[in-house]
């Protein structure tokens, strides 16, 4: 499963958001973009993770980054995580894994011991001409944003 590297192009999408409104990564040309790939919303690795970017979301947009979380659940599930968690950024839906395979976000990974297939907790960022700047793979969903923070050089309050 390739992945993608800091210096390419990221390829480009289109995917409906947790309302079924239509989200483009060109939505965000000239703007830096955290795009962070969960497994599944409403469990508590990705509770947790969501209520970090939620929680800190403030600091990254004052340095200039916007965030999107990407999953397979439908707009459906994904409008109740949302209003559960209170989450003041967009989660997309990617029903069919298209967009998580292209970032190198789905794939074999190992899941308690086991080879599985499914979603690998990454996070990416894209920079306002589209390309990756930062790509970590198979990230922990405790502690995570707080290591992105400081891999972009972003003091967290």
């Amino acid at each position: 499963m390739p992945r993608l590297e800091v210096g390419q192009p990221a390829p480009g999408w289109t995917l409906p958001d947790q309302h079924g409104n239509n989200v483009s990564l060109s939505d965000y040309a000239g703007r830096d973009l955290i795009i962070y790939c969960y497994p599944a919303a409403m469990t508590p690795g990705c509770t947790t993770q969501a209520g970090d970017f939620r929680d800190n979301l403030a600091v990254f947009e004052q340095r200039g980054y916007a965030v999107v979380g990407i999953s397979p659940d439908a707009p459906a599930k994904l409008a109740a995580f949302v209003a559960q968690e209170d989450l003041t950024f967009p989660a997309l839906s990617d029903a069919d894994r298209s967009v998580l395979t292209a970032y190198g976000a789905y794939g074999e990974k190992k899941l308690y011991g086991k080879t599985v297939t499914g979603v690998i907790r990454s996070t990416l960022v894209v920079d306002g001409t589209g390309t990756v700047r930062l790509a970590k793979y198979n990230v922990r969903a405790t502690g995570h944003v707080a290591s992105l923070a400081r891999a972009l050089g972003v003091t967290l309050v």
